[in-house]
């Protein structure tokens, strides 16, 4: 199963920053779980929230050049606030340094005026076909299935980018 924790993109400097937001629902399978009787978004799906936004920044920044984006390495993570069903996640993320095969960001999730979550993120930027040459056609269809959900999140005022 794939989670998508970016609901929509409402910022977007290419390069620079993107904002976005994650809305919270009670529809969502594992918040059955965590915890009974006193549900709230999981920390760690918090910071995944903010690795999925840092990597639509890296995408658009790199112009989708790469199919495969992972997590490195979460720093300094600091939770701070719970996240509750009908809640919204706000994230901002700010690119630091982009090398040929890394990204790093800082970022930060609230909820209303309230810190929630924030953490330094460096995203590995990768292609199938650069260990596996057979794989081309792979990193061919990750980019344009890519391209296609970008065009869902983002808001009119950024098809110009």
């Amino acid at each position: 199963m794939k989670f998508c924790l970016v609901d929509r993109i409402t910022e977007l400097s290419v390069g620079e920053s993107i904002s976005t937001i994650k809305n919270v629902s009670l529809a969502e399978e594992y918040l059955q779980d965590h915890f009974p009787g006193f549900s709230v978004l999981p920390g760690v799906l918090m910071v995944e929230a903010m690795v999925q936004s840092c990597a639509w920044l890296s995408r658009v920044t790199d112009d989708f050049a790469f199919s495969t984006l992972l997590l490195k390495q979460a720093k300094a993570v600091k939770f701070n606030n719970f996240l509750k069903p009908g809640q919204t996640l706000k994230i901002t993320a700010t690119l630091k340094k982009n090398d040929a095969d890394t990204a790093s960001f800082v970022a930060a999730g609230t909820v209303g005026e309230l810190s929630a979550v924030s953490a330094k993120i460096i995203l590995s930027k990768q292609n199938l076909f650069n260990y596996r040459p057979d794989m081309a056609s792979a990193d061919e269809r990750i980019q344009a299935s890519m391209k296609e959900l970008f065009e869902q999140i983002r808001p009119d005022a950024l098809r110009s980018v």
